[in-house]
């Protein structure tokens, strides 16, 4: 229901059909809410975590696995794996029709087990690798940018992950 002469706009919502003023803290809160959600993607790949932390940290390796669907390639991938050093790769379209690169400087390394870092554009990201015999779990944590409805961001991401469980199996 909307009140006579009165505007919905950033700080006026219909809720449960009734009219709410957020204030300004209200709405701060509400947008840093949407920017600190953490999404998470998972995969076991049937592969010693030695192998997978090779072939998950190696430029030659991640242009062969760091890609959504198979309309799309990494032709170029940089990575000083240390704290303090930068990583970046260079996701383009097959057809050449657009291109980004995704990077960002690493915050915390510990070998074999934990990859945390910080994107380019400020969101946190944390990468852990658990290790079970002849199988590693690997799980990340990211925090979602606010462009892209969540669900997509976690298709997205979780389609990259599944690329690199299917590259590492193949490569053990």
């Amino acid at each position: 229901m909307v009140f006579k002469n009165e505007k919905i706009g950033p700080h006026n919502v219909i809720y449960a059909g009734k009219r709410i003023r957020l204030n300004d803290l209200t709405v701060n809160k509400f947008q840093m809410d949407i920017k600190s959600k953490i999404i998470t993607v998972t995969t076991s790949v049937k592969a010693p975590v030695e192998k997978v932390w090779e072939l998950w940290t190696t430029p030659e390796h991640i242009k062969n696995w760091n890609r959504a669907n198979d309309d799309w390639h990494t032709p170029k991938a940089e990575n000083n794996l240390r704290a303090g050093g930068r990583f970046v790769s260079r996701m383009e379209a097959k057809d050449g029709s657009m291109g980004f690169d995704f990077g960002g400087t690493y915050d915390e390394i510990k070998a074999k087990k934990l990859i945390s870092y910080t994107l380019d554009d400020g969101r946190k990201v944390e990468v852990v690798f658990l290790s079970d015999g002849n199988t590693t779990k690997i799980t990340e944590n990211f925090e979602a940018e606010s462009t892209n409805p969540i669900e997509m961001q976690q298709e997205g991401w979780q389609a990259i992950l599944d690329n690199f469980k299917i590259y590492a199996e193949s490569k053990s």
